[in-house]
């Protein structure tokens, strides 16, 4: 039996344009957010490069962290039909299974913002390997069963762009770390 739902044409990619709209928002959200913690950070370092990364990474993790729990809640709740039905899904009782995933990584990236250190990476891979997995799912529903639901379509760039971000972010803040370490460990605070 094929998992998916037959695509409703007042929710497929012809039929409504808000799809992208949704996977866009956060990340203007997120950005704007950032931004404005940076100019307005009081703390002593607050204008390092470092610490702009830090507020970005923080930001990112966190706030996509928040985001990740909204979209498990919207698979575990009375929102689930609804939900599978905009990614163009029957619904199921893998969505409890998603959605508890889905909290569990945004759990961990929600917390990473005050437990930094290792927290911080392990929130990016679990993060990774969550959104890979996810975006190789909407291009296989998009590829093989011609799946043109908004939020299958429009998920897939998202899925993708978040952990290559967060890779990237984690990578330069990680080396700006060490670096200051090598060179002056008073003034990582």
């Amino acid at each position: 039996m094929d998992r998916i739902a037959s695509v409703n044409p007042a929710t497929s990619a012809g039929g409504q344009s808000g799809g992208g709209l949704f996977f866009l928002v956060p990340w203007i959200i997120l950005l704007i957010g950032a931004t404005i913690h940076v100019f307005a950070d009081r703390k002593p370092n607050r204008r390092t490069s470092r610490r702009i990364v830090e507020v970005y990474l923080l930001w990112f993790l966190g706030g996509g962290g928040v985001l990740g729990i909204f979209g498990g809640i919207t698979h575990i709740t009375g929102m689930a039909s609804q939900t599978a039905e905009s990614i163009g899904y029957a619904p199921s009782m893998f969505q409890w299974e998603v959605g508890w995933g889905d909290i569990a990584v945004g759990v961990l990236g929600f917390v990473a913002i005050w437990k930094r250190d290792g927290w911080m990476s392990a929130a990016v891979v679990a993060l990774t390997f969550s959104y890979i997995g996810d975006a190789i799912g909407h291009i296989m529903q998009l590829v093989a069963h011609n799946n043109h639901a908004p939020n299958n379509v429009w998920a897939i760039p998202s899925d993708i762009a978040q952990p290559i971000v967060l890779i990237i972010l984690l990578l330069i803040y990680r080396k700006m770390t060490k670096d200051l370490e090598s060179e002056s460990p008073a003034q990582l605070d």
